[in-house]
């Protein structure tokens, strides 16, 4: 693999957290790419280490008790684990963006929205307060917030929660980043105000050719908007692949249940609801790994083997991987 012929390499990262209760691997040696232009899909369970692995792509990670242990992020060749919190201030915000899950968390309560955008334009290209405001009006325009004018001059409170995460789009977009991280972008709304939302990222994806990073636990997101799936299960990539080919063939036990626990329409049980199948179990603590595979308590195809080694992620196809002793 061409470290420079991608956009972004993440290779073998750790980021681990170092707690009373002892050490949580919340990403434990993952690797993927992502190119220009390109939206990767990053899926699974709750607590899987999808979040913590954009975090550590910001540099965000909080230390304590977090710690990025081992690895490299290579935006366009550089490392950005070497560069200087000053330098990677500079990148943040400005080359890479993110949106984060819960908008009134990540928006400030005390200033305005117009205030917060206005920063951007003023931090990272050297306008003047006014311009940049004037810049801020435009960006809330380009997300379709009605009223704009008006809407620059409300705090977070003041706002929907389909605005609220418009307006965190609008800052993310602001200074034409080469990459958009998104978090789970959707998870708190109604699903039209979702669809809104999905449809206004892919949009300005297309305008301002951004390429994508979407975390999310939404299979039917993924399948209609992402080029590649990486799937996670308890820190590690557990397989990785075309959407297409994920969707049609998956390997891995992990995405097979997945993929079962979408609901499908026309299928109804005997009481007419429908029965979603689930994945037996619960994720495994992170301070408590089982030895060998993570979902080997869970797998229905689990096998001696797979109670002692640690499978690792092998190639079965082409740019397919997956990490199972089945294989």
């Amino acid at each position: 693999m061409n470290n420079h012929s991608h956009l972004l390499l993440v290779q073998e990262l750790k980021t681990y957290f170092y707690t009373f209760e002892g050490v949580a691997k919340a990403v434990d040696e993952i690797s993927f790419y992502l190119d220009k232009g390109e939206t990767l899909g990053l899926v699974g369970e709750s607590g899987c280490g999808k979040t913590v692995t954009a975090m550590s792509i910001m540099r965000l990670i909080p230390e304590p008790p977090g710690r990025i242990a081992h690895g490299q992020i290579l935006f366009e060749g550089a490392n950005l684990l070497e560069l200087s919190m000053k330098h990677m201030r500079a990148i943040r915000g400005k080359r890479i963006s993110m949106i984060f899950q819960e908008p009134m968390t990540s928006l400030n309560p005390v200033f305005t929205v117009g205030d917060q955008i206005s920063e951007m334009f003023v931090l990272h290209q050297n306008l003047s307060k006014r311009e940049g405001w004037e810049q801020a009006v435009e960006m809330l325009r380009t997300v379709q917030i009605p009223s704009p004018e008006k809407r620059v001059h409300e705090y977070p409170h003041q706002l929907s929660g389909g605005m609220r995460q418009r307006a965190m789009i609008a800052m993310a977009l602001s200074c034409n980043p080469e990459i958009l991280i998104a978090d789970e972008p959707s998870t708190a709304l109604d699903v039209t105000i979702q669809a809104q939302i999905i449809d206004l990222m892919m949009q300005l994806k297309e305008d301002f050719d951004a390429a994508i990073m979407l975390i999310t636990h939404d299979l039917g997101v993924i399948a209609e908007i992402a080029q590649r799936i990486v799937v996670m299960y308890a820190g590690k990539v557990v397989e990785e692949g075309q959407t297409l080919a994920i969707f049609e063939e998956p390997k891995h036990p992990y995405t097979r249940g997945l993929l079962k626990s979408i609901p499908k329409l026309g299928e109804r049980s005997r009481y007419g609801r429908q029965r979603l199948q689930e994945i037996s179990g619960i994720v495994p603590s992170l301070y408590e790994l089982p030895p060998g595979c993570s979902f080997c308590p869970r797998c229905p195809e689990s096998m001696a083997m797979c109670q002692e080694r640690v499978p690792e992620l092998v190639d079965i196809g082409e740019a397919h991987r997956v990490r199972c002793w089945l294989y």
